[in-house]
């Protein structure tokens, strides 16, 4: 009995061992991507977001926000023959979440739509202000939701909505971190704002560039300093996304020197607390947005920009430029999948 005692206890090691190292096993690194345009035409487009069912919403100018049936390929502006044609705005920040679309503009005045799974428009949400600009836009959950964009007083603008998006309120300075001078936020790629459960993540730019963060959903604040290049307009943090409550990567850098590469990319895995910087001195440059592969354990990691696709596998620490192809944002559908925008163009990107 004792033999054969230690005979089962050796097969369930072994099993488990064999177990462990299958678990273990390396996803395939991405080598190339394959680019099918599903849209060209005169709109610039910088936010999108997928739907449950893999469609595509996204923002632009010329009043557009847009939605692509996949399985149809048809394309259509949800605000078309829905607003008067003498509001000529633009949307930058665009979000899907319970059968509805909101989009908020830039400039003054920020208007913000709702749109309903019927096709319904409604204004929820108007400010008046000579600063304002809104540049990303999130969702916690089907009633609680937040978008952000630069001061109009000293502090980051944030509003809230916890009603599903009928209603939103501006939070008051008085309750948020004030800003730096000279500090904003950049309408680049709809991924200034990251949320994980109730936690939330902002990244700033301009002259100083740092970390919101909510553990609460909004209902307080506090701020992280950041190593990423700041000091001037055109420098800072452009896109911020997190894996896990813990794992985060941001980048940035300087878009009117975009082949600068210091400084420009950063790492936490402590919840945006602290942050290094990582692949310094190392290409990509200047890109626009930064997504997490999903199912990788927070080790891949794609980065887009006007001067093109990016990889990592490593967390970060080094890359490889797959695409010269430009593109302003991208979000995955699947491990493998993703829809990217740019300026004229969306497109769906398979990786290999």
């Amino acid at each position: 009995m004792r033999i054969l005692y230690s005979f089962v206890i050796f097969m369930t090691l072994f099993s488990c061992a064999e177990k462990t190292k299958k678990e273990k096993t390396p996803r395939n690194i991405f080598s190339t991507v394959e680019i099918t345009p599903i849209f060209n035409d005169s709109v610039s487009i910088r936010a999108i977001d997928i739907t449950p069912t893999n469609d595509l919403v996204y923002g632009g100018n010329n009043n557009t926000i847009g939605y692509y049936n996949a399985k149809t390929h048809q394309h259509t502006n949800l605000l078309k023959g829905k607003v008067s044609d003498s509001v000529n705005v633009s949307f930058r920040a665009v979000a899907h979440v319970n059968n509805t679309t909101f989009g908020i503009s830039i400039v003054n005045p920020a208007l913000l739509y709702k749109i309903s799974k019927n096709g319904d428009v409604m204004l929820v949400y108007k400010e008046t202000h000579e600063k304002v600009f809104y540049d990303a836009i999130a969702f916690w959950n089907e009633n609680e939701g937040i978008a952000m964009g630069d001061p109009t007083d000293d502090c980051i603008s944030i509003i809230i909505t916890r009603d599903g998006g009928n209603t939103w309120q501006k939070v008051l300075c008085d309750e948020l971190p004030k800003a730096k001078d000279g500090e904003a936020a950049f309408a680049a790629s709809n991924t200034n704002i990251a949320i994980v459960g109730n936690k939330t993540w902002i990244a700033t730019g301009g002259k100083a560039s740092r970390i919101l963060y909510s553990e609460d959903k909004g209902n307080s604040w506090t701020v992280y300093k950041t190593p990423m290049v700041q000091g001037i307009e055109t420098t800072g943090m452009y896109s911020i996304d997190f894996y896990d409550e813990h794992n985060g990567f941001a980048i940035g850098g300087d878009y009117s020197k975009a082949d600068i590469n210091e400084a420009n990319k950063i790492r936490t895995s402590d919840g945006g607390k602290t942050w290094q910087l990582v692949a310094e001195n190392q290409n990509p440059g200047y890109r626009s947005c930064v997504q997490y592969v999903p199912n990788s354990e927070a080790k891949e990691l794609v980065a887009v920009g006007f001067k093109g696709i990016d990889y990592s596998n490593d967390a970060g620490n080094t890359w490889k430029h797959l695409s010269d192809e430009g593109f302003y944002t991208i979000k995955f559908i699947n491990d493998s999948t993703a829809y990217a925008a740019g300026k004229y163009s969306i497109a769906k990107l398979l990786f290999k």
